[in-house]
């Protein structure tokens, strides 16, 4: 059979392009190997005690150092104070797209042995999960970032743009020795960059029902220190009042004080989007959640849940008591130290006197310890976009929700310097080990790291088409 010229290249052109196509993207990665790879390297990592304070971070960056060369790939640690590592390296693209950065932080928060059923610091992998200080915040987003670093480069993956694999220090204390430092003495390696993905959002699991929440704002960290005084003396002889005395009775009323209930623009429309997946009765209350917090049985019910309440209020968490060191001794001096979250557009000069107009103690000082302004990035972008299509192929009637987060991150330094920073892992989790962050028997599901690796992959190569 005789083909016509314009036939022939025809198919000689479609077979060209399924060739480039397959060239481009050569191999689909076994993700069963993925899954036990990065469980072994969570596990490895988590060994590495990087507690903060003091941090210890450069232990931690000199393992992803070395980890990356095993790749072939050379990544350079900084210090920012003595024992306090940054680790940053690239895997070039052609540069016809701007940079992608995937960060995470080194440091972990400390963790209380005896409170633990396994060593914290051991990285023991049982029942499906690795257990850990930092198992979900954030070594296992590291491990998972690795992942797909190595991943692309392993299969020769061609990049329209720069992939920037960056973990910082001090992230636990405000990053000021970290993200902060790094931002400040070292932009230039990373001033190109278009976008950033980084801990805080991920596909949340609650009731069986998921939903990919992409964080773009997050609640302002107002960490305040109060400070107590009176008169010292031996334990055997109690006195009308004392600095412990008036620290307590101070904290008593900050406890039973409630702050306002507001709805903002952003979680409005974050529950107008989760109310997709309600019945109807609780999804007509998400649509119009200012109007359903009036009904005081809906209210109960909806600040009962940690994560909603948090969303709605300036929250208040008192977290670091000091007193006396010895018990027969009164101090002269007791301080305590509150977590507290601010709602976008708060003023913390302002929340902080409504705290001095409620203790009403002249013998009780309050200053703010940290504090910086919430920013936030645009949804209408290309990562959005490409976030929601990889989404749509795994979870086609599941939501992608633009999300406040309630506590913060690392993507404030960059924010400010006009990098689109999304809290967006791609792991799921249920509410149950999320409330293990920060608390005791922490544990990332190797499920988990299988899944969050395919998305995050799948979204690179989502955004270098």
């Amino acid at each position: 059979m005789r083909l016509s010229k314009r036939v022939f290249l025809l198919l000689v052109s479609s077979l060209f392009s399924c060739v480039v196509l397959t060239s481009a993207w050569p191999a689909e990665p076994d993700w069963a190997a993925v899954e036990k790879e990065a469980g072994e390297l969570l596990s490895h990592y988590v060994q590495i005690d990087t507690t903060n304070p003091p941090g210890n971070e450069l232990s931690a960056a000199n393992f992803w150092k070395q980890q990356l060369a095993q790749e072939g790939l050379e990544a350079q640690v900084f210090e920012s104070q003595t024992g306090r590592g940054v680790v940053y390296a690239r895997l070039k693209g052609t540069g016809e797209k701007k940079p992608l950065i995937l960060l995470h932080h080194l440091d972990v928060v400390p963790a209380v042995k005896t409170d633990w059923e396994v060593d914290p610091f051991a990285g023991i992998v049982k029942d499906g999960y690795v257990y850990g200080r930092g198992a979900i915040d954030c070594k296992g987003v590291a491990a998972v970032q690795f992942m797909v670093f190595a991943l692309l480069k392993r299969l020769g993956m061609p990049l329209k743009r720069d992939l920037i694999f960056l973990g910082t220090a001090d992230e636990e204390e405000g990053g000021r020795q970290g993200a902060g430092w790094f931002v400040d003495n070292h932009f230039d390696l990373i001033a190109d960059a278009e976008f950033l993905l980084t801990e805080g959002g991920g596909i949340r699991v609650r009731d069986g029902k998921r939903s990919y929440d992409i964080d773009i704002a997050e609640k302002a960290p107002c960490w305040i220190q109060l400070d107590a005084s009176g008169p010292a003396g031996h334990g055997s002889r109690p006195l009308p009042e004392t600095a412990v005395t008036r620290l307590i009775r101070a904290l008593d009323k900050i406890l039973h004080y409630e702050t306002e209930v507001k709805v903002t623009p952003a979680v409005q429309t974050y529950f107008t989007t989760l109310a997709t997946q309600e019945a109807p009765a609780k999804a007509k209350r998400f649509r119009d959640l200012k109007r359903a917090l009036t009904d005081p049985t809906f209210r109960k019910d909806f600040l009962a849940n940690p994560t909603y309440n948090a969303l709605v209020r300036n929250t208040i968490s008192p977290t670091v008591l000091e007193g006396s060191n010895k018990t027969n001794v009164i101090p002269a001096h007791a301080r305590a130290q509150l977590d507290c979250r601010l709602l976008p557009g708060e003023d913390p000069q302002q929340f902080v006197a409504s705290l001095e107009k409620v203790v009403s103690d002249p013998e009780v000082h309050f200053s703010i310890l940290l504090n910086f302004p919430p920013l936030a990035s645009a949804a209408d972008t290309e990562l959005f976009r490409a976030i929601r299509s990889v989404a749509e192929r795994h979870d086609p009637q599941v939501p992608v929700v633009p999300a406040v987060l309630g506590g913060f991150t690392d993507s404030h330094y960059f924010r400010r310097k006009g990098i689109v920073s999304y809290g967006f892992t791609g792991i799921a989790l249920t509410e149950e080990d999320g409330r293990r962050v920060h608390g005791t028997n922490e544990r990332m599901p190797l499920t988990g790291l299988r899944e969050g690796s395919q998305i995050l992959f799948e979204l690179v190569q989502e955004l270098n088409k």
